[in-house]
């Protein structure tokens, strides 16, 4: 094979792979954005369709959006507020939709850094095996049989937080970080790209004191 023919297929195979680093990320964010947007439009194609008789796609999206501003109108008023409450006592008392309703506001609110019980602390623990670290927010305390004291951490997975897993272990194994639960959040939703410059880690008692 000559020179030349070699310069060309590593000038090709060099150039593809320029394109695919370009192009894959386009790909994903489309594909996700689609996902989302098809998710979002489809929960009122229903209602549209019922009335129209025929799908408008991206009406869902601008009409699910009006009415989230239209509630957020709702609720900064002491009407709306009312209402609100009135609504939660009605959902809180129908078993399993109480249930689900309780768990998914507490979520939400945890998220946001609004809930006065959520996430409480960023922490990190040895997972899935000694020396690599996991990062995990406390949400609780308990004790077992024997009164020693455990952790209730919940161990989100990038790039979706809203699923991941909950881990009842010994406090004593669990580190509290000096992060903030907005950038944990950020750390977990870019799937590790924005990091903090340093994290820095201490052991802490089950009662909030740090050691």
């Amino acid at each position: 094979m000559s020179r030349l023919t070699n310069k060309i297929i590593r000038h090709v195979r060099n150039t593809i792979g320029a394109g695919l680093f370009i192009l894959v990320p386009v790909v994903l964010t489309y594909m996700v954005l689609s996902f989302v947007f098809d998710t979002i439009d489809g929960v009122l194609q229903p209602v549209i369709k019922g009335i129209s008789h025929q799908q408008l796609t991206g009406l869902g999206v601008v009409l699910l959006l009006f009415l989230m501003y239209l509630f957020g109108l709702l609720g900064k008023n002491f009407v709306g507020r009312r209402f609100k409450k009135i609504l939660q006592n009605m959902l809180f008392r129908i078993p399993v939709v109480g249930a689900v309703y309780s768990s998914a506001q507490q979520l939400i609110q945890s998220f946001s850094g609004s809930a006065e019980t959520g996430f409480k602390r960023v922490v990190m623990i040895e997972h899935p095996r000694k020396g690599v670290w996991s990062i995990g927010f406390l949400t609780g305390v308990t004790e077992d049989e024997g009164g020693k004291a455990l952790s209730i951490v919940y161990i989100p997975t990038a790039p979706t937080p809203n699923s991941g897993w909950v881990v009842v272990m010994p406090s004593e194994d669990v580190f509290d970080t000096d992060l903030t639960v907005q950038s944990a959040m950020k750390l977990v939703l870019s799937g590790g790209i924005s990091t903090p410059a340093q994290i820095t880690k201490k052991a802490y008692r089950c009662d909030g004191e740090k050691e």
